[in-house]
Parts: structure tokens; sequence; C-alpha cells
């Protein structure tokens, strides 16, 4: 066990840890006495606590929506900056990335299960490869305003990160990248599904 006494090991716990902690989920239950695992897509993100919550309070759930997102985008960059001011290496720092995410898509608190992994996904991008992710938020903004799909405007956006990261970026190792964005698509196939059959809401 005394591998657990590792810093790394630390902190790779800690990221899978606090990266599953629902938000959405407690958030819609203190606040609007909703269970959101229970309604809508039933997923705990920012889109279905908004989607639930609107039905009964269309300004909390604004509010709600935008705590969550900012929650799940915060979990993983939180292990992050104190393992980069502690000096970790950037292998470390792409391995605690990658459990933050994993931690949120499969929750130990739900019985690993979880949310789609998008607000986490790019809150730990933006402080990996920020220029990549910028790109990424605005061509998300963009099918958001035109598309006005959240899967479709989502998977377009990790979509444009990864071949960013790429073109700017060349030289690195895009292993965590690309198993990151595998993680997030793989949790969006039943969107990717209703897409096909044109069965996904819009976001009005």
């Amino acid at each position: 066990m005394d591998f657990l006494f590792n810093s790394n090991v630390e902190f790779y716990i800690a990221a899978y840890l606090i990266g599953g902690i629902p938000f959405g989920l407690l958030l819609a239950k203190k606040f609007a006495g909703v269970d959101v695992k229970a309604a809508g897509s039933g997923s705990i993100g920012a889109t279905n606590v908004l989607r639930v919550v609107k039905q009964s309070n269309p300004k909390l759930a604004k509010k709600l929506g935008i705590a969550t997102l900012a929650l799940d985008a915060f979990k993983g960059v939180f292990v992050l900056m104190i393992a980069y001011f502690m000096g970790l290496d950037d292998s470390v720092l792409w391995a605690i990335a990658v459990l933050a995410v994993l931690g949120h898509c499969f929750s130990p608190y739900l019985g690993l299960e979880g949310g789609k992994g998008i607000a986490t996904g790019m809150g730990v991008m933006m402080f990996m490869l920020p220029l990549e992710t910028t790109i990424a938020l605005v061509v998300w903004g963009v099918m958001a305003k035109t598309i006005r799909i959240s899967s479709v405007s989502s998977l377009t956006g990790v979509l444009a990160l990864l071949i960013a990261s790429f073109v700017i970026h060349p030289n690195m190792a895009h292993a965590p990248v690309v198993f990151i964005v595998f993680i997030l698509f793989y949790k969006h196939i039943p969107n990717i599904i209703r897409v096909l059959k044109g069965q996904e809401k819009r976001v009005i």
C-alpha cells in the first residue's frame, strides 16, 4: 500500500474523486427539488439541468445551469492547478486531466454512471491547451447559435480542438487528447444516434 503515499498517485485519486462530484445532480436537488437523473435526458450536466428545471422555474434554471457548467469545468482544473504549482511533470498533469474527465463520466458516487464530460473536458483542456480550447469554444458558439443542438455543437467543438492540437502542436504526445475526445464521443453515442434519426431536441 506504499504506492498510496506517492504524491502522483494521490493526485490521480483526487482528480478522479473530485471529477466524479455530480454538481448538476446536487444543485438541482438542493435548489429545485428535482432529480435530473430521472428526467429529461437523465444526464447530470448543465444542459439537462437547464432543460429539467426550466419546466418549473425558468429563472432558476439558468442560474443552476450556469453554476453546473462552471463547477463541472473547474473541478478538473482545481486539481491541475495545485499539481502545476507543485511542479509536477506534464505527463502527470495529463494523467490528472484524463482522470478528472473519467471521474465525471464514470462517477464513483453514481455507480460509475455520470455526465457527458464536455464541461469537465473543456476545463482541463483550457488549462493544458488554451489556444486549441479557445478555437473549440468559438466553433461551439457558432454551432450553438446556428444549429441549436447541444450535442452537435459540443462534439463539433471537441473535434475542432483535436484537429487544432495536431496543427498547433504537431510534435506533442496526443494520446491523452485523443483518449479524452474518445470518451466524450463515447458518452454521446445515444445523442449521435438520435441526431442520425432526426430525434435530437434543439435547445430553445
